[in-house]
């Protein structure tokens, strides 16, 4: 994306889209936390207003948790003893505003000790990106729990920039997702930023990547040199990185995204043509994406309201 690379894959682990069991609800909180939505807002808001790529980060973050093991707030627990956490894996390597769900957590444990997972927590915090970035807002469903375990070689099961339609499909469908969420959930990539590592495997000249725009492949290419690049180098993901936009799914139909997971959407008519939908549409856009988040971020996975979000009770 920011979410940089990665949409995220495990055909290993055992998830749920909210079973009968341990469903979630709009007004989990309504009685017992009723202030935990605006306290994380209001987190939001201030670290964005200090660092732009706030959003894009969390919303990134959010991702990287549902993708391996549901919603559970895997992704922020740290490496303990012998064992490494996801946050430390290189897929999660550029993950960053971590401080934004500690701060938000401290504030909450304070009002309502033992209340609000971290999970929701960070739910919340990629809703509140959305909005900040200029995009739309829904109804968060809540009662998420906070998973015990956080391994770093699960990690190596998330898909990459490099995925194809058909490892992008199987990838999803395995968490309940549809075509449809693929095409919608991967617009998220309108924010942010990506080191050259993702996309540069697209810009060999005795290999050229037919799916990239030759002027742009160059554009590229001057940014990531293959000798003495900047320890940083990379690209926003598109030319408004901080605004939530269309502009993602007009970049693919010109050849200019920069992951060839990206492009690849064009290579199903399915998600091709949601690609046109919603390059015509920024309303289409927004509407699936927020009925596709809201399916994604209700894969659940926990067993634990966690004191601190960093380690397990």
């Amino acid at each position: 994306m920011a979410f940089v690379a990665a949409l995220f894959f495990s055909s290993l682990l055992t998830l749920s889209v909210s079973s009968p069991g341990h469903a979630l609800s709009m007004n989990y909180y309504h009685k017992t936390c009723p202030n935990a939505e605006m306290i994380v807002a209001n987190t939001v808001k201030t670290a964005t207003r200090k660092d732009n790529t706030v959003p894009a980060a969390l919303l990134r973050m959010h991702f990287h948790d549902c993708f391996l093991r549901g919603c559970d707030g895997s992704v922020l627990l740290n490496s303990k003893g012998n064992n490494k956490a996801e946050k430390d894996a290189p897929p999660n390597g550029s993950l960053h505003a971590f401080f934004v769900i500690d701060s938000a957590k401290k504030q909450i444990e304070a009002l309502c000790p033992g209340v609000v997972s971290c999970a929701d927590i960070l739910a919340f915090a990629a809703r509140d990106a959305i909005v900040l970035s200029g995009g739309p807002t829904w109804d968060v469903p809540k009662g998420r729990k906070d998973g015990r375990t956080s391994k770093a070689s699960e990690t190596a099961q998330l898909p990459t920039p490099t995925f194809n339609i058909s490892q992008l499909q199987q990838s999803f469908s395995q968490r309940g997702l549809s075509l449809d969420d693929l095409a919608a959930l991967l617009g998220g990539h309108t924010l942010g930023f990506a080191h050259c590592s993702s996309f540069e495997s697209r810009l060999n000249t005795n290999n050229v990547d037919p799916t990239i725009n030759p002027t742009f492949a160059q554009h590229l290419r001057n940014i990531c040199p293959i000798k003495n690049k900047a320890k940083n180098a990379g690209a926003t993901m598109d030319p408004s990185s901080t605004t939530f936009d269309n502009t993602y799914y007009k970049l693919i139909l010109q050849q200019k995204s920069l992951f060839s997971s990206d492009q690849a959407l064009l290579t199903h008519p399915k998600t091709k043509g949601l690609v046109y939908k919603f390059a015509t549409s920024r309303k289409a856009f927004r509407e699936a994406f927020v009925k596709s988040m809201i399916k994604m971020s209700s894969i659940t996975g926990g067993q634990e309201v966690r004191k601190d979000c960093r380690v397990v009770n």
